[in-house]
């Protein structure tokens, strides 16, 4: 039975992740999660602080919906005190992923950290690392589990006992990762980036039964840039390129800004577009940017051999940063990555 509990938390684990097959909790919309993409993200933007929040609900039409959602803020600091084209970021991150049914939760809080070097004088090319210290809980909610002792004549009984023994109903580890990352701001709106991160340095165990299951190391590799063919048009390509122990993951996309205030040097935009995650969803997405404010939305159109039980209905998924400046702000414009 424990040997099937095993099999049954680490499906648990996958199944959200199907058909890529990835363990780590992922967003559609990971350019509107800098802090869970890479840490070396962290402080890049121009203001005083970014705050970004994401909710993604997924088969729903299958079973009990998997949600996955984070709350992250992050700044810059030491402005006074390093180079003029440096930036030196710090921040937090809290994400919560919660299995069909709840059977299987898990929180991770996390400090970030990444230093920008400026490689001219005005800044326009920087190259940063970053760093990432998470504290993880994962807990079983055993009345949400079903076992063979439960199955009665009658059918399940959840007040039955499930005579089984279980060591730890949750567990709590450290976990580091650490990041690259190349940005250049090109012209008035132009922008270039191209990123890597390494996540789960010390391959954390994950075992609930006193057994040994490292998690596996997580490699991430993203890429993306805009323009303005326009004063009043945007354009945006990203891709993003996951591989964790087997299981791999390719989202390629992108998205057209239409300006809806008339003011290219300080535009409100609307954004349409979508993204393919290869042999598994079809994502549109349309957005809205306001001042500081930077909402998205997405759908996964479930296009993997999955598709007969889901009916094409994968996940939804929205976005929300916002971008704190303090009035009378010196701060340095950048031509930060919006996708």
């Amino acid at each position: 039975m424990k040997k099937y509990l095993h099999w049954l938390l680490l499906i648990g684990c996958l199944v959200v992740r199907l058909p890529a097959k990835a363990q780590d909790p992922h967003f559609t919309q990971f350019f509107a999660s800098p802090l869970t993409l890479n840490p070396a993200f962290t402080g890049l933007f121009s203001g005083d602080m970014r705050i970004a929040g994401n909710y993604r609900s997924q088969w729903s039409s299958i079973a009990t919906p998997f949600i996955t959602s984070t709350v992250s803020a992050d700044m810059g600091i030491l402005k006074n005190v390093i180079p003029y084209n440096d930036i030196w970021g710090v921040g937090a991150l809290v994400l919560y992923d919660q299995t069909g049914g709840g059977g299987l939760k898990s929180t991770y809080m996390a400090l970030s950290t990444a230093y920008h070097k400026g490689l001219d004088a005005e800044g326009l090319q920087s190259i940063a690392v970053g760093f990432q210290v998470a504290l993880v809980q994962k807990r079983l909610d055993f009345s949400k589990l079903l076992f063979e002792n439960q199955l009665t004549n009658l059918g399940f009984d959840p007040s039955m006992p499930n005579g089984e023994y279980f060591p730890n109903a949750s567990i709590t580890y450290p976990d580091y990762n650490v990041g690259v990352l190349y940005n250049a701001s090109m012209g008035e709106f132009g922008n270039m980036y191209w990123g890597a991160s390494y996540y789960h340095l010390s391959q954390p165990n994950e075992s609930f039964l006193g057994e040994n299951y490292p998690l596996h190391y997580r490699l991430t590799l993203h890429g993306g840039g805009g323009f303005a063919p326009t004063p009043l048009t945007r354009v945006y390509l990203s891709g993003l390129y996951m591989q964790q122990s087997s299981a791999q993951e390719v989202d390629l996309g992108g998205a057209l800004g239409f300006v809806i205030n008339n003011l290219p040097m300080n535009a409100n935009l609307f954004y349409i577009g979508g993204w393919y995650r290869l042999g598994d969803a079809v994502n549109p997405y349309v957005g809205l940017e306001i001042n500081n404010l930077h909402v998205g939305l997405s759908y996964d159109i479930n296009v993997s051999t999955l598709k007969p039980a889901s009916n094409y209905r994968g996940g939804f998924e929205i976005s929300l940063i916002y971008i704190y400046q303090k009035p009378n702000s010196n701060n340095r414009v950048i031509n930060c990555p919006k996708f």
